[in-house]
Order: C-alpha cells, then structure tokens, then sequence
C-alpha cells in the first residue's frame, strides 16, 4: 500500500481545524470522503475543505473498496462499532481518543486489531508536538536526573475553554463520553506519562460528582506506580472556580524539575544551573505531526505512533482512578 485513501466519521467540531484538514497536507495522504450525520453538515465540510465525497452514511465510507483507512472522529459511544466494522472490513483506523467508552470495549478493539489485516492508531496527538518532544528529550538527557515523582492538577471550572466547543456538550452525558470531562481530557495527561515513564505497575484513585447537577464525576484524585519507580499523583476537578483555575504537570528529579502545561507551548527547566524556558510553535492543525506518523506506519514506512494496547492500557488507568472496574 503506497497511498492512504481516507474517509472521516464524525467531521464535526474537532475534525474541522484540528485534524480535518491535515489529511489532505501529507504525502502519500488524500482525503475521499466525509460523514456527519446531519448530511446538510457534511456537504458544507466537504466544500469548504475541498472533499470529494460526503455522506451521511457510514456505510458509504466503511464499504468504500477505494478507501482503504478511516478517521473515527464521532464521540466514544461509537467508537467500538464504527472501529469494529472498519477493521473487518481490512482498513486502516486512526481512532479519537479516548479509545472507547471503557476499558472493556478497547480490549474488544485490541483484539479485532490482533485478529484482522488492518492496523490502528489511537490519536494521543501530543506525543508528537515539540513541546512534549522537548520533555521526552530532557528526560533522556537526564537533565533532572533520576525522576522521582510527577504532580498534575488540572483545575477548571465547568465552562472551561480548553474543551472542544460543541453544539451539545456531549461531554456531560457518560453515555456518550464515558465519564465527563475527565474522559475527555485525562487520555491526553495519562498517555504522556506512560509515553515517558513506560509500564504502569498500579494505580488507584477515587471520583465522585461535586453536586446533585452533574451525571459525571468531576473530581478525580489518583496515583500510579510506574514500575521504574516513578510515582505520579493527579487531581482533577472540573467544578473549579474560575479564579481557581490551574492546569500543570511538573516532573521532579533528583537534580531538578520540568514543568509544563499540557495546554501551552512552553516547558520549564529547573536544574542546578539555574532556570531555562523553551518555547514552540504548534501547527495549526495540532495532530498533522502523529497523523503523518500515522501514515508513515500505514504505508510501511515507520512503527506504530500509539498502537491499541497503549491505548487500553490508557483506558485502565482512567478507570482504576476514578475506582471503576472493568
């Protein structure tokens, strides 16, 4: 396979800056096809971004013998069955994050990968934007030592700006999203930490809803055991009030700390030498970089930038901090 021949499910919201267009930017890389339901929606999408095809059928995209790779983009409540389908079909999957709605259906997904000819990559994007890349080479430089421990707090109140804006906040139904805004964000936070810090050795944590107005638990207070030793605490409350708001992971070593917002395009050196900030310029469309990777692992051409099993693994850990089981 030497062309990757697209189609998106779900061109809404995200699909539109972040990575609808970026598709169309790669080599090797074209984009065929779009499908919203609102099929008035998906026409306008496929005009203004120059799309060939647009549908308000899955079908039209999953039997589509020219395409041979999709884009699930629809909230996680689909995700199991658009992924499932497109795979028995043999195509290639770049799946939203996060995987699905729980643990137990991104293990199904695992292992429809494992059982077909089409390979998946989940789109923990951050792994490929220079900021993050920075961290990963500042820990490999060892540039605050051995690593001891990783802090996040991620305090927002409940209309905060850096969720995706919809038309229904879908975010809030745990049917549609599996658990709120932490479901929403988390995967980004907890992939970075497992993409630097390797296999997770244990992790518990607790959750609950802050008031009889939400369906979703918006506080979440969790730890993990890396089993290189490295110990992370986290704490989530997406009830926060606004001149509340923090959002920040600082990674402590023996000879320093890196510090960082998953949001912002600066990291923070502290060392013994003193204090260095460097800054990045992230592309407009933010998941270019890991859909090229993508691509690249598509073709032949590279490994796999986040494979099923790294997002089940996500998937776990989401669940075991905020005390589900699964």
């Amino acid at each position: 396979m030497d062309k990757i021949n697209w189609g998106i499910i779900g061109c809404g919201d995200v699909a539109e800056i972040k990575s609808g267009p970026a598709f169309q930017r790669i080599e090797h890389s074209s984009l065929q096809s779009v499908m919203r339901r609102n099929g008035e929606k998906a026409r306008d999408f496929a005009q203004r971004h120059n799309v060939p095809h647009w549908t308000d059928n899955a079908d039209d995209i999953l039997l589509n013998e020219d395409i041979n790779a999709v884009y699930i983009a629809t909230p996680p409540s689909t995700h199991l069955d658009y992924a499932l389908r497109a795979l028995n079909q043999g195509k290639h999957v770049y799946l939203e994050k996060p995987m699905a709605l729980d643990a137990m259906q991104a293990k199904k997904i695992r292992n429809a990968v494992a059982a077909n000819k089409g390979k998946l990559t989940v789109a923990h994007y951050r792994r490929k934007l220079p900021a993050f890349l920075k961290v990963k080479t500042l820990l490999e430089q060892k540039k605050i030592g051995t690593v001891t421990h990783v802090d996040i707090q991620l305090l927002q109140s409940r209309k905060t700006d850096i969720v995706a804006a919809s038309e229904a906040n879908w975010r809030l139904n745990p049917e549609i999203s599996g658990g709120g805004y932490f479901y929403d964000l988390a995967p980004h936070q907890i992939d970075l930490m497992y993409h630097y810090f390797g296999p997770v050795q244990e992790s518990v944590g607790f959750s609950q809803p802050s008031g009889h107005h939400t369906k979703v638990e918006d506080i979440v207070n969790g730890i993990v055991q890396f089993k290189n030793g490295v110990q992370f605490r986290g704490l989530w409350n997406f009830n926060s009030p606004p001149f509340n708001n923090t959002e920040q992971c600082t990674i402590y070593g023996t000879k320093g700390s890196i510090a960082f917002s998953f949001f912002g395009d600066q990291v923070h050196l502290t060392s013994q030498k003193g204090n260095e900030t460097f800054s990045f310029k992230n592309p407009k469309h933010i998941q270019e970089p890991m859909i090229r990777a993508t691509v690249d692992y598509f073709v032949g051409k590279a490994e796999n930038p986040c494979s099923a099993e790294e997002g089940l693994l996500v998937m776990k850990v989401m669940e075991s901090l905020m005390g589900r089981t699964s």
